[in-house]
């Protein structure tokens, strides 16, 4: 990430800052990696930490479904209806393990009424469908259809969408959603050579500041539960920010693919990484330019990693049976590839117009009992011709 600040600050941080009461603004360090990761500084009117009271937690989460089995599988989620009321209840986990949990969320409700904070993961939402904004301690973000919402771990914020339909893509890492690594620079820059750069990501705009006093519910995520706690004063009572951990949205259809004269391989899709996973993107782009090019992608085996695809729009080409909205999950251990036809069909194609997010996991993934009643049972036997 890159610096950024909005609002007012003081000229130098851990210093004294005033309020037009001469009372001191309270300054906030929300840091990664102890203190040895991203940072950014935030000036409240009140203490962050001065709460009124502290409800139950109840569980929250999904279990995996051990008994599945190693299986080439399609969740045909294509049509999947309204999974819950509000933003938490309705996502619908669907895939896990220690590193990564992908769910679907289509809630019933298109805002929240309520704050929330994911205290022990990262999220990444990628927007299929909706309108609407993030709102959080560091301002507005204007989110839309076909955009990544990055979210560090601890921020407070709230989903407010002003269209339908809505449909939410929601990965959650344990470790932080970065840049590839092999895109930056040693100062962080993406590079010259990156599939997108700086310019392409956009930060929160408008500061939101909510000075009035009254009852405000914060729900917190850990632990395997919704911890609830009630505030006498709104998390987005800031005044101002500043540093290199924020929210942000990237557009996929801001992704300039690479392309090449034979089939190039998933890492040239590489959008975002965390520890044991990426996400790639797949952007219409022009297909292999060798006369002989085989634009459909080869037989392949993952010796250590379990592939998703979430299928967003267009036509795939070396797919059947698959629509818009559906996952597919091959295993490590199991070779996967072109179902028949679609080699020979894909040979003469210029380009492709299809969009699809890809999650590669180097441990393996578990479904859950909730992703159960989606299984295509007759996929594993779509390769007999």
């Amino acid at each position: 990430m890159y610096y950024h600040k909005l609002g007012q600050i003081p000229p130098k941080r851990h210093t004294q800052f005033k309020q037009p009461d001469e009372s001191l603004y309270k300054e906030e360090l929300v840091s990664s990696r102890g203190f040895s990761g991203i940072y950014s500084n935030l000036y409240h009117i009140y203490p962050p930490t001065r709460i009124k009271s502290l409800e139950e937690a109840t569980p929250y989460g999904s279990q995996v479904a051990k008994e599945y089995g190693l299986k080439q599988t399609h969740l045909d989620t294509s049509k999947i209806g309204i999974t819950g009321d509000d933003y938490l209840e309705a996502r619908k986990e669907l895939l896990k393990n220690n590193d990564v949990t992908l769910s679907l969320c289509v809630p019933r409700s298109r805002t929240m009424d309520y704050y929330y904070k994911n205290a022990e993961g990262d999220e990444l939402i990628y927007v299929h469908d909706g309108h609407g904004y993030l709102r959080s301690q560091f301002g507005a973000l204007e989110v839309k259809q076909g955009d990544y919402v990055v979210i560090p771990r601890t921020v407070i914020y709230r989903l407010e969408f002003d269209s339908s339909p809505l449909k939410l893509l929601i990965v959650e890492s344990a470790s932080p959603i970065e840049t590839p690594r092999k895109y930056r620079n040693e100062l962080g820059q993406l590079l010259e050579h990156s599939p997108y750069c700086e310019r392409d990501i956009r930060p929160p705009v408008e500061l939101i500041t909510e000075s009035e006093q009254g009852e405000y519910q914060v729900k917190i995520k850990k632990q395997g539960h919704l911890h609830h706690y009630l505030y006498e004063h709104s998390p987005f009572d800031l005044v101002g920010w500043d540093g290199f951990l924020w929210p942000y949205a990237f557009s996929i259809h801001d992704f300039e693919p690479i392309t090449g004269r034979i089939h190039q391989p998933p890492p040239v899709h590489q959008t975002f990484q965390g520890h044991n996973f990426v996400v790639c993107s797949f952007v219409p782009r022009l297909f292999d330019y060798h006369p002989l090019s085989i634009p459909a992608p080869y037989n392949h085996s993952n010796i250590d990693s379990d592939e998703v695809l979430y299928y967003a729009e267009g036509e795939f080409m070396s797919r059947r049976g698959i629509d818009r909205g559906s996952f597919t999950l091959h295993p490590g251990g199991l070779p996967h590839g072109p179902h028949p036809g679609t080699v020979e069909k894909s040979i003469g194609a210029k380009e492709t117009h299809e969009i699809a997010v890809m999650v590669d996991t180097f441990k393996p993934l578990y479904l859950t009992k909730d992703a159960l009643e989606f299984v295509d049972q007759g996929y594993p036997m779509s390769w007999t011709d």
